[in-house]
């Protein structure tokens, strides 16, 4: 087998070369081009055809948002983000990133490390992204979003009958900006139920994350508080697990809690499932989306076992099909749905379930 190949795109010299060299003391790595800007890493890419790429966002002539997105509608590659988390703007500009097709986000490194941890970390990073298979975004060919759906009363077939749904909860990991804002774009502003959200993204750079998808989104979107109560029915929020707590539901009211990692994940969608499942039984829909693992796919199951309606996404779709292939081998989706249809079907599933 080959040596990995790797593009490496970042404006500041020190930088650029302190990453070539880490990754090419590894012998399983070879840095075949060096990019200082966007439009230089778009050239670089279409000739080397690499492997995979390191990209800084902020660049000149070209953003590495406007290449990464470049590069997802004409030369899928994977790209690992590897950009400052303490700017509130750049950190949006790698959400828009992800939501763009680029798989992962480092940290870029402080010039402090004691140790080679970074270094490790960079490797295994660059190790694991290269080996994902990414899909066409054509966002850059397409531009605008899709407006949002409405579903006739009474099209959503598989909706169990006689239970209210009080909530919907939603796991996502690896692919999850991306998947998010097109469900969350795509839900109409009077969707009735609240929306609980466990989503996997590094601690430096999930600071920002709920005010990013809040001004994509019609409804409000924000992260959860400690003892905060389960919204009512017809008061539609997405309220999301902090960065590096999990969120679980007790007693109607959301609970953050420090216990340890699941599936080394934290937070987990496991323990929000499970929660979930045990709290409100038959009255919920989960939804397991895009991710790297298997967190969340035993939760799903036992979401179903106790009587809710469940949702894992189709493989086409998925930018890593495995946590919803692991709840698909354990039978516990009730549905595989392509992601352009979860939004339809949560609106039809709500709705039959409101009416029943």
């Amino acid at each position: 087998m080959g040596k990995i190949r790797a593009l490496v795109v970042e404006d500041s010299l020190t930088i650029r070369k302190r990453i070539v060299e880490v990754l090419s003391s590894d012998p399983e790595l070879d840095v075949v081009g060096e990019a200082a800007d966007g439009k230089r890493a778009i050239e670089l890419c279409l000739e080397l055809r690499p492997d995979v790429i390191t990209l800084d966002m902020m660049l000149p002539v070209m953003t590495g948002l406007a290449a990464t997105e470049y590069i997802m509608a004409h030369q899928p590659t994977p790209i690992l983000v590897v950009s400052a988390s303490t700017n509130r703007g750049e950190l949006f500009r790698t959400y828009d990133a992800l939501a763009a097709g680029a798989v992962d986000v480092l940290d870029k490194p402080l010039g402090t490390e004691l140790d080679d941890a970074w270094e490790q970390k960079l490797v295994r990073t660059v190790k694991l992204v290269s080996r994902i298979k990414v899909i066409t975004h054509v966002r850059a060919k397409l531009g605008a979003a899709r407006a949002p759906i409405t579903v006739a009363p009474g099209s959503a077939e598989r909706a169990a009958a006689g239970n209210r749904v009080r909530a919907v909860a939603i796991g996502v990991s690896t692919g999850g900006p991306g998947a998010l804002q097109e469900i969350l774009r795509a839900l109409p502003a009077s969707f009735p139920l609240p929306i609980v959200l466990v989503i996997h993204i590094a601690e430096p750079f999930a600071r920002a994350f709920a005010d990013w998808l809040d001004g994509l989104s019609p409804l409000r979107v924000a992260y959860a508080r400690d003892g905060d109560a389960l919204p009512p029915v017809g008061e539609g929020r997405v309220l999301l697990a902090p960065p590096d707590r999990h969120l679980v539901l007790r007693g109607g009211r959301l609970r953050v809690t420090d216990d340890p990692e699941r599936h080394s994940c934290k937070p987990s969608v496991d323990v929000l499932f499970e929660s979930i499942a045990a709290e409100l039984g038959p009255a919920a829909i989960g939804c397991l989306l895009t991710g790297m693992g298997k967190d969340g796919a035993g939760g799903l199951l036992a979401m179903r076992r106790a009587g809710g309606f469940t949702m894992a996404q189709d493989e086409a779709t998925s930018v890593v099909f495995g946590m919803p292939r692991e709840a698909i081998l354990l039978s516990a989706a009730c549905e595989v749905v392509p992601l352009p249809d979860v939004a339809r079907r949560l609106v039809a599933l709500s709705r039959a379930k409101e009416t029943s």
